[in-house]
């Protein structure tokens, strides 16, 4: 429906915005309930997530691990701090690439847009050089990718 738009604020944070051709409610479930999280959360194209573990509750645990099935991986670890449903979610994240990144604390609204909804995420990383790392990633690129995936099963 729409492109999603990735932009840095201040010396720490990096903003994503998408909106969907579907609810609030719809949209947040895709991302909480892990079936559905495995369907749309594969970044480019080949990659899988064999493992997906979402207890969408406060203190609940997040756990993410991608494969591009030629031996090359990485994880993802992480608790949920709060969650409003079908309007906020707020955790805590750190990749493993082997070793863990640094925290990267995560707020993403879901707010009514006409008929479908907007999606914002505004990530807090601890610092300007850990932003500059994470961008460098090409996190856009299996962002944008997999956002695509979550508008068609939506």
């Amino acid at each position: 429906m729409s492109k999603m738009i990735l932009t840095t604020e201040g010396d720490k944070h990096i903003l994503v915005t998408r909106r969907f051709a579907a609810s609030p409610e719809a949209v947040y479930r895709a991302h909480t309930e892990p079936q559905l999280v495995q369907k749309w959360l594969l970044g480019p194209e080949g990659w899988t997530m064999p493992v997906c573990v979402t207890d969408a509750q406060p203190g609940g645990k997040i756990r993410y691990e991608w494969t591009d099935g030629k031996g090359r991986g990485f994880h993802v670890t992480g608790e949920y701090l709060e969650l409003e449903p079908y309007s906020r979610i707020v955790h805590v994240e750190r990749m493993h690439l082997p070793d863990p990144t640094p925290d990267n604390h995560v707020e993403t609204r879901f707010d009514p847009d006409g008929t479908g909804t907007l999606m914002t995420m505004r990530m807090t990383l601890p610092d300007s050089q850990t932003r500059a790392a994470m961008l460098a990633t090409g996190m856009e690129h299996g962002m944008e990718a997999s956002y695509a995936r979550l508008e068609k099963i939506i």
